[in-house]
């Protein structure tokens, strides 16, 4: 796909889906580039917030669908890398925030909203900010968001309770499936919240757009594990990475229109009756941790999945190490092995492409994949209903 012109691409209604995920390890680096120049202006903020309360600062990571998945990617990371003693990071779905305010929120914990968006025009995302502010007695917002114009970035407001921060013009996907607009979100939020050096995290920025390119210049190996057959998907991960697969298996999900089914679940979970799901029509898709305690268990499923010879195949992504799958791996060799938050977004576009060779396979226009169009883009037809605290 990542090879076919632009006119070949269009005639399979993949054009713009191919382009955008290819496209990611140069947007990451548009991403550094924006959070380098704006790095002392988001400190100021996070400052000024600190400034007003002696309490610990709940930040909420918040959006819907994909952009809710940014939060749960990053979360159990920023909980060892971020500055815990000021921080208290969570993932909430903007739909629990305005479907159950009161089972989420706390009125009296000063709270930070850091709401994902690529449009911005949700109406869940807007709902979410507004009722943050009506619930919660010290609130602030931090959005990040690919569009100027869309409706949030628009409702964020100057003053010294909010700040906006956008993502590079090209992040905001065009296409159905959101791509590099997960990926340059969750990136932003690492720089802004992982307490590693600069100057490290350019280093990792680096390495990420590397591997991610190795993706792109890989895809053959890729076409050879879905042109088996197969009609189920599961992926799996530990930690950070666990987080990863709802992303991961939403992506096929969207680009077949559910012709193939899914599953997700931590590495250890699985074996607590989702293990059901295989069959010897399913892939097996395994986010090895590159922390080297939590790598064991990402291994043991591994080779549990292996021995019982099930699945129609079962493989290990991830970085090489002292200890490896005895079994199918897909490596990203490079001399500098990325902590799990950042190896995510080099993960994600492998199974991005995995989704969109799928798609493919099974007849569908990635571009344009609800044949019903039930599913949109931009979410339609929700009604936010008025709340009274």
């Amino acid at each position: 796909m990542f090879q076919l012109s632009t006119k070949e691409l269009a005639e399979l209604g993949a054009e713009i889906t191919t382009r955008e995920i290819k496209q990611q390890p140069e947007l990451w680096q548009e991403t550094l580039t924006i959070y380098q120049e704006k790095q002392e202006a988001i400190a100021a903020f996070l400052r000024t917030i600190k400034q007003k309360t002696d309490k610990r600062i709940r930040v909420v990571f918040t959006g819907a669908g994909t952009s809710q998945y940014v939060g749960d990617t990053i979360v159990p990371y920023l909980n060892k890398t971020g500055a815990t003693a000021d921080y208290l990071f969570e993932s909430i779905a903007t739909t629990d925030i305005v479907a159950a305010p009161e089972q989420v929120l706390f009125a009296d914990e000063p709270t930070l909203l850091v709401s994902f968006a690529r449009s911005g025009n949700s109406p869940e995302s807007l709902a979410a900010v507004k009722i943050v502010d009506q619930f919660v007695a010290d609130s602030y917002h931090l959005t990040i968001t690919c569009a100027a114009d869309g409706s949030l970035a628009q409702q964020a407001t100057a003053d010294e309770t909010s700040y906006l921060l956008l993502m590079p013009e090209r992040s905001n996907d065009a296409g159905f499936a959101m791509t590099g607009s997960f990926s340059c979100m969750a990136l932003s939020a690492l720089l802004i919240f992982d307490q590693t050096s600069l100057t490290e995290k350019g280093h990792y920025v680096e390495t990420l757009s590397r591997l991610g390119q190795e993706v792109i210049n890989r895809e053959t190996e890729l076409q050879v594990l879905t042109d088996r057959s197969f009609k189920r998907i599961v992926y799996l991960g530990s930690g950070t990475l666990s987080g990863l697969t709802r992303e991961a298996q939403l992506k096929v999900l969207e680009l077949t229109a559910g012709k193939i089914a899914t599953v997700f679940d931590s590495s250890m979970g699985f074996r607590h009756g989702p293990k059901s799901f295989v069959d010897d029509q399913t892939l097996v898709f395994v986010f090895v941790s590159n922390t080297s305690y939590t790598r064991q268990y990402d291994l043991d499923m591994l080779e549990e999945l292996k021995s019982d010879g099930i699945a129609a195949a079962v493989t290990a992504i991830g970085q090489p190490a002292a200890v490896n799958f005895s079994g199918t791996n897909f490596f990203f060799p490079d001399d500098t092995l990325l902590p799990d938050g950042y190896l995510a977004l080099a993960d994600i576009v492998f199974a991005q492409t995995i989704a969109l060779l799928a798609s493919i396979k099974v007849g569908n226009t990635p571009d344009t994949p609800s044949p019903t169009r039930t599913v949109n883009r931009v979410v339609k037809g929700v009604t936010i209903h008025p709340y009274n605290n």
